[in-house]
């Protein structure tokens, strides 16, 4: 979908950036500036900064920036276009009806063709299990204690064994095989079409609008797998869904449970629960995390009581952790899940374990003792020496301190001598490696130093933006075409008409960059305040600095890549006579 640039920029514009990020980030200020804690990377002291005079955020600590369109296409994974749209909407902006290009008008019917064929494949399956030929599915669900209002809340529905069933159906409603083959639900062969889902009882999947997106499938009598999910789709990313989350973000409880399996989920919410959700057949992600960290920073870990339960929450709790997520893990003994324990002994028991969940932290701990002989001096040792390790996730020195007062008293260690174990660890720490850390790690080592033609660009652009009263004091030496690398080439040609004009608009810079490198990049230059700690005279004279490297670099850059030779000698006088200029700048 094309916009004008005017259009874009009046959308822009109508979104105040503080107004749309204090949606999703708490947010205080300070001066003109406001902070919070970035939503992109797990942190404790706020180093996300969006400030209004700019429109623009950024975070000192990861390095992401943007403007408001920036902000929505990372944290909702939205589309430029679906951010411009989303952002009109919430000015009360009416686009216009503009012309799709031939690969985007394509994207946009299949992706409205997979919805529908989703949709009505929910419907046939509600039909069939409240059926004759569904009887055995239903008596499945009621006897699992669900009642005809949670069945259809949850739109269940059942799957027939036979091998074309909603093949056929789908079809009748006018839908093409190059459409069906995207949905996930048929399997294509020489042999013929083959409906994916046999003989189970069916759960529909919905993202948070409450669209159908995908199915999970449990089957009916011994057939493997015992639950079967839609493949990854144009719709559907098991790493970015969650089931139940369309309903459980509008719960008005602060905190999420968050279960294994679909019944679990469907059987809090008949219990009133209503803030459950599950993963879709795969481990808990950090995109996962993200997800869930838009609606709480809060949640009970409600895995099986089983050794692979066990396994699961263990896994889970560090990505947790690492999202800036509160974690608590609910005993759910003697039995094995959610769905077992209310069956048994109802919510209001429920109600009391989540009450008595176990402090992450602790629960880990529990695991590592009950691995321990703690008749063994050596385990016993090293079991006490890993307690200490992780006990230094802790930065806080007072939260430390807390924890170390609850593990020597709960677990029996002498307090003196693992806090001294811990002081001694501390000296040698590198964090806690994570998924995220270790990428960032990967990325730091992969990057090549800058050049320093480059550097100085960048130096002297900050220059131009924090001290703006600077351009007409070196406009005479320097234009935009001396700005020769990307993407600094781009905002010196935009920064300097508008600098022309005598008003600078970050934010509307910010619109020309389309990967999520270079608009980080850009926001980093409007960030900068590289002369906040400097006496005037060394203020010029790093100023000046940065002036002959960009001219220098600009000359060299040309020279190399000159092949006429008149102008190949002009650029080599022009460099003999830049030898000699005194450039002076007053601030």
């Amino acid at each position: 979908m094309y916009y004008s640039d005017e259009l874009i920029e009046e959308v822009r514009s109508s979104n105040d950036i503080v107004d749309v990020i204090s949606s999703y980030v708490r947010l205080q200020k300070k001066g003109g500036t406001y902070f919070g804690l970035c939503p992109f990377h797990n942190e404790k002291s706020p180093s996300f900064s969006v400030t209004p005079a700019k429109q623009m955020y950024y975070c000192f600590g990861c390095g992401q920036g943007g403007n408001v369109f920036t902000f929505m296409m990372k944290y909702e994974n939205y589309s430029f276009t679906e951010a411009v749209q989303n952002l009109a909407d919430r000015a009360g902006i009416t686009l216009p009806v503009g012309e799709f290009t031939a690969a985007e008008k394509a994207k946009a019917d299949l992706k409205m063709q997979l919805l529908q064929v989703n949709n009505e494949a929910a419907k046939y399956f509600y039909r069939l299990l409240k059926s004759e030929k569904g009887q055995r599915a239903y008596e499945y669900l009621k006897n699992r204690g669900l009642s005809d209002e949670t069945i259809t809340k949850f739109g269940l529905g059942y799957s027939s064994n036979y091998k074309d069933d909603l093949y056929q159906y789908i079809k009748s409603k006018g839908y093409t095989d190059e459409v069906l083959k995207e949905s996930g639900l048929f399997t294509f062969s020489e042999k013929g079409v083959y409906d994916k889902f046999s003989n189970r009882v069916m759960f529909p999947i919905m993202d948070i609008n409450n669209r159908v997106i995908a199915f999970g499938g449990r089957v009916m009598g011994d057939g493997q797998p015992k639950y079967l999910n839609s493949p990854e789709t144009m719709l559907f990313d098991k790493s970015r869904n969650l089931y139940g989350l369309n309903v459980a973000r509008s719960s008005r409880k602060d905190s999420i449970l968050i279960c294994e399996g679909y019944m679990d989920v469907i059987a809090l919410h008949q219990a009133g629960f209503n803030n459950a959700v599950a993963s879709l057949g795969t481990a808990y992600t950090s995109k996962h995390a993200s997800l869930l960290k838009r609606y709480t920073e809060n949640v009970y870990l409600t895995f099986d009581s089983d050794g692979a339960g066990v396994k699961a929450a263990l896994r889970a709790l560090p990505i947790l952790r690492q999202a800036g997520i509160s974690a608590k893990v609910i005993n759910m003994k003697p039995y094995k899940d959610p769905d077992e324990f209310i069956k048994n002994l109802g919510a209001e028991e429920y109600e009391k374990r989540i009450e008595n969940a176990r402090n992450s932290f602790m629960f880990e701990v529990d695991k590592l003792r009950e691995e321990t002989d703690e008749n063994d001096p050596d385990k016993k040792a090293k079991f006490q020496k890993e307690v200490a390790t992780r006990l230094l996730r802790f930065s806080d020195a007072l939260e430390r301190n807390v924890y170390i007062d609850a593990v020597s008293e709960e677990f029996m260690i002498p307090k003196d001598s693992l806090t001294k174990t811990v002081n001694t660890l501390a000296l040698t720490y590198d964090g806690e490696k994570t998924e995220s850390t270790i990428k960032q790690e990967e990325v730091k080592k992969e990057k090549t130093p800058m050049s320093a033609g480059c550097e100085a660009q960048k130096t002297l652009l900050t220059w131009l933006i924090e001290e703006q009263g600077v351009y007409n004091q070196i406009k005479s030496y320097i234009t935009k075409k001396d700005f020769v690398e990307e993407p600094y080439a781009k905002v010196a040609e935009m920064l300097f008409e508008q600098l022309e004009n005598g008003e600078i608009n970050p934010a509307k810079i910010i619109n020309y960059f389309g990967s999520e490198e270079e608009q980080n990049q850009v926001a980093g230059l409007f960030n900068a305040n590289i002369g906040a700690d400097l006496v005037r005279e060394e203020k010029i004279k790093r100023l000046v600095q940065a002036v002959e490297k960009v001219k220098a670099n600009s000359l060299d850059y040309r020279s190399k890549n000159e092949t006429d030779l008149k102008e190949f000698l002009n650029i080599q006088k022009e460099k003999d006579s830049f030898k000699n200029v005194k450039i002076k700048i007053d601030l």
